[in-house]
């Protein structure tokens, strides 16, 4: 899946400012590391992950997948992959794939 940038729907920061963000990933993916400004994990089907703020408005992401993982991890991983986006993005999967077609459009 690569780098990725999701936009945080104004007001929805001060939910993830601090050491919340990487609190809501301890609780959605477990064992978190912090390094260099950045917090990192793997879990399931997901092989590695990084993540990190930019400025307020924006959440960046690192990640890979394993694409050798069987399809209930996939599913659960997929799961909780939106689980945590919504949550520390503030917007649902549609608003978030409606606002990536309309950069996009742009670009």
């Amino acid at each position: 899946m690569g780098k990725n940038k999701y936009d945080v729907k104004r007001g929805h920061f001060k939910n993830i400012e601090g050491d919340q963000l990487k609190e809501l990933m301890d609780e959605i993916f477990e064992d978190v590391e912090e390094k260099d400004e950045k917090l990192e994990t793997s879990y399931g089907a997901i092989d590695h992950l990084e993540v990190w703020t930019e400025g307020r408005t924006g959440l960046r992401v690192d990640i890979e997948m394993d694409e050798d993982a069987d399809e209930q991890e996939a599913m659960e991983t997929i799961s909780k992959w939106n689980d945590f986006l919504e949550r520390a993005t503030g917007f649902n999967a549609k608003k978030r794939r409606k606002r990536a077609k309309k950069k996009a459009k742009k670009s």
